[in-house]
């Protein structure tokens, strides 16, 4: 039986009985029905996966002791950035959910002049928790040990001049070169526009601010398939998948 696996947003020390959060509790506990003596596995984002064993269980809290501390080698060197345009419904949540299973570090989610989606202050924080709640879900299936950044929503014009990586990418059918043909990186930034795509004038901004123009192939994706398609690609080329 495969062993449960839940992010612990706290110090993780082998050796110490550790209080777990209302949210491991109602998975473990409530859902999966586990007991005091049950063996889960641990992990707080720095890079460390933990064994531990339950303790004091009831139907509102339990602990776990740290028997056991691991670095598994999952998290890839290859630092992908994806600067994703905001999308309507359950796009955005794909979107999140399916990069961090192929192992990008950041995501900035963006507004552009064609796109859709305005998100107010109030309810841009709490789509921002429902992403990260994604990203670490989507971490507990996938065995990561660090979930990805997922920084406030920029408008785009600021992100490209803003963003920092030794390549930066934005996908449009113009490509002046292949993918394969250029020197591995150390990290990648990927400009993803929206359902309507990126205008001329944007383009021509990335284009301006040092992004390089390329298509992944003669088909034209949908906003939540490209960023997870480019994560794929990126990671074949220069980082640990295949």
């Amino acid at each position: 039986m495969r062993i449960p696996r839940v992010y612990e947003p706290q110090p993780l020390t082998v050796g110490t009985l550790v209080e777990l959060s209302d949210t491991s509790v109602q998975h473990l506990v409530r859902a999966l029905r586990l007991r005091e003596g049950d063996l889960i596995r641990l992990f707080n984002g720095d890079g460390a996966e933990y064994t531990a064993a339950l303790s004091a269980v009831d139907k509102r809290r339990a602990s776990a002791q740290i028997t056991e501390a691991a670095q598994p080698a999952v998290e890839s060197g290859l630092q992908v950035h994806i600067g994703q345009t905001l999308s309507r419904g359950e796009r955005m949540d794909y979107a999140v959910q399916k990069a961090t299973e192929m192992g990008v570090a950041k995501i900035t989610p963006l507004t552009s002049e064609r796109c859709e989606v305005r998100l107010k202050a109030e309810r841009e924080d709490k789509r921002l928790r429902h992403w990260q709640q994604i990203a670490i879900s989507a971490c507990e299936q996938s065995l990561r040990t660090r979930p990805p950044e997922i920084f406030d929503v920029s408008p785009l014009e600021q992100w490209i001049h803003n963003v920092d990586a030794e390549l930066k990418l934005v996908l449009h059918h113009h490509t002046a070169q292949p993918l394969q043909t250029m020197d591995a990186p150390s990290s990648v930034a990927v400009l993803i526009g929206p359902e309507g795509g990126l205008t001329e004038t944007e383009v021509e901004a990335a284009l301006d601010a040092g992004f390089q123009p390329v298509a992944l192939g003669p088909r034209v994706m949908r906003t939540e398939t490209a960023p997870v398609t480019a994560c794929a690609i990126l990671q074949y080329l220069w980082g640990d998948l295949g």
